[in-house]
């Protein structure tokens, strides 16, 4: 879109998808000012234009924008932004530039602005279909393949040139330890820029379990191949972090406090970041125990995929599993700044979990005797990065075939109950905590439909574990009349807590104003499932409530791994009927 500048006069061009030119001359010498002009048929939350004079001017000043770069010297172009504050425009709107400048060598100048599209050119995906499947009242597949892109969103590193998101580009690059280890790579953990390991594995084996148990339904929905590649991701990071020689693991990448008093995209963050690593002497054997278990899943994950690299994932896996067995310890004692962000209240739910992952990747019995010693015959709270109890009885009935476990799992299921205790929202939500509240009824929905899938119950009881889990699933999809998953259904999140999907794109500036704007973010993270509302369904679209509408890597994991096995039952139609959800059935 282009305008022309007159000097001491004003000309309006209305803007259109396709770039407009109009020539025009105008008078002008020595010193002057003018402006260029825009018509804005659609909002902008930040702009860019890029103006060419005739002849080289100096001393270039604007008002209520800022030119990029040195305005001093002579020069036939310049580039102004927006300040911070004043990049949001709503359309129909005049978009004027004032500008005033020095002639250089005299003359008379003509000149031209161009407004630059500053759309991030990010295309929503066709919705994947599913041949021979149930009815299903959401399109399950496409949940898939968007929580797959909220994930490729998360990428930290250098981008690969088949990267889907367009907003994103490389990014902390200069990520390493204290000895100049490589540490790139990883997801970035939620709304912000940190590198948390510890959800980060949580997040890796619960979607690679997805992975093991429901490869159908994700070879189906045709999203196979990219669930081995953004879980590559992750996994080759975590190669990275650990040194066997030294026995040392590298558990997080960023300050905490630091990354949450900015308000910036990846890009643009300060790259000098401290790396924090747990040792023999400082253990850390929740993390590392999640760790050993991501990288053991991984290994039976890419096992037909890509044998070398399930080899490595092994090796390592084993490696780590043993120096956490040895040193036992909480990381957020070792790490200090993990503490407020990531505490850990027990590992001995970290060490069962490993010990079952490694018995599976492995076939050994030293690790299910580990398992069994370590098992704790109690309900699940709530399955999280922090808690994996209720995957552990999971595991232990899928190996151990015993009815204490399966007893176990129906005492999980009898705590998420009305008659358990548990606090049901008017519309039928499980409301276990005001923070990512659908965080964990998803994550304990897709535990219910694994209890399903084992047969961990009587034909009535595991009815009432397909039915809770669907419904639990769906509130989240749109039962209560909208979708809580950017980008998906009816009235998804428009201003998910989400630094770089906030960030205008470069040059424009990002800051604190970016958090404040009133509007939707400029780009739209697919897939996200946001926090999720509170006790009431009461829920707010807003940036600023990091409690109920920030995304996270731990959040969507769970949720996805549902979403998949219900697929999995619209495959082998046995579906329960949705319409049964409006009446809160219970597990």
């Amino acid at each position: 879109m282009k305008s022309l500048l007159l000097w001491t006069g004003m000309v309006v061009v209305t803007m259109v998808m396709a770039e407009q030119t109009t020539k025009m001359t105008g008078g002008g010498s020595g010193s002057f000012n003018g402006q260029f002009c825009f018509h804005l048929e659609n909002d902008v939350n930040g702009y860019e234009v890029k103006l060419h004079f005739s002849h080289p001017v100096s001393g270039a000043r604007v008002i209520e924008s800022q030119i990029v770069g040195d305005s001093s010297s002579c020069s036939d172009t310049y580039l102004v932004i927006n300040k911070p504050y004043q990049g949001k425009k709503t359309a129909g709107q005049d978009l004027c530039i004032r500008f005033s400048g020095q002639v250089c060598g005299g003359g008379t100048v003509t000149g031209t602005g161009t407004l630059v599209d500053m759309d991030d050119g990010e295309v929503k995906p066709r919705a994947p279909h599913v041949s021979g499947a149930q009815s299903m009242k959401y399109n399950y597949a496409e949940v898939m393949q968007l929580s797959l892109m909220f994930y490729e969103a998360q990428r930290s590193g250098k981008l690969p040139a088949d990267n889907r998101i367009p907003w994103r580009g490389d990014s902390g690059m200069q990520d390493k330890g204290a000895g100049g280890e490589d540490l790139t790579g990883g997801w970035y953990d939620a709304g912000d820029n940190v590198k948390f390991n510890f959800p980060m594995a949580f997040s890796t084996t619960i979607m690679c379990y997805s992975g093991l148990e429901f490869a159908e339904a994700w070879q189906k929905s045709g999203q196979m191949d990219q669930l081995y590649s953004q879980l590559r991701w992750p996994l080759e990071y975590f190669l990275k972090c650990w040194n066997n020689a030294d026995q040392e693991l590298y558990v997080q990448v960023g300050s905490g406090g630091a990354d949450h008093g900015s308000w910036t995209s990846p890009e643009r963050m300060d790259p000098d970041r401290p790396a924090y690593k747990i040792t023999a002497s400082k253990p850390g054997s929740d993390v590392a125990m999640e760790t050993a278990a991501a990288m053991a899943c991984g290994s039976l994950l890419f096992k037909t995929k890509d044998a070398h690299f399930s080899s490595a994932l092994l090796t390592n896996a084993k490696q780590i599993y043993s120096f956490a067995k040895a040193h036992q310890g909480f990381y957020s004692t070792s790490v200090s700044d993990a503490a407020a962000y990531y505490r850990s209240q027990n590992y001995t739910d970290e060490n069962n979990w490993g010990a079952f992952w490694l018995h599976w990747a492995t076939g050994e019995a030293s690790y299910l005797q580990d398992a069994q010693v370590r098992y704790a015959h109690e309900p699940a709270w709530g399955f999280s990065w922090d808690e994996q109890i209720g995957g552990n009885h999971i595991l232990c009935y899928k190996f151990l075939k015993s009815d204490a476990c399966k007893a176990d799992m129906a005492s999980t299921v009898e705590l998420w109950s009305k008659a358990g205790g548990m606090t049901y929202t008017p519309k039928c939500l499980a409301f276990r905590a005001v923070w990512g509240a659908l965080r964990y009824a998803s994550n304990t929905a897709f535990l219910a439909l694994l209890a399903d899938k084992y047969g961990m119950g009587s034909s009535s009881e595991l009815a009432s574990y397909r039915q809770w889990g669907m419904c639990q699933l769906h509130y989240a999809l749109g039962d209560t009349g909208r979708s809580f998953v950017v980008g998906y259904g009816t009235n998804p999140p428009t201003q998910p807590h989400h630094r770089g999907a906030s960030c205008p794109v470069e040059p424009l500036v990002c800051n604190w104003d970016a958090q404040q704007n009133s509007g939707p973010n400029p780009h739209t993270i697919y897939g996200a499932l946001v926090g999720g509302p509170g006790a009431q369904d009461d829920y707010t679209d807003s940036r600023t409530d990091f409690i109920h509408n920030e995304v996270a890597c731990d959040y969507n994991a769970g949720f996805t791994g549902g979403v998949t096995a219900l697929l999995d039952l619209a495959l082998h139609h046995q579906l329960p009927d949705p319409s049964a959800c409006s009446s809160c059935p219970q597990p």
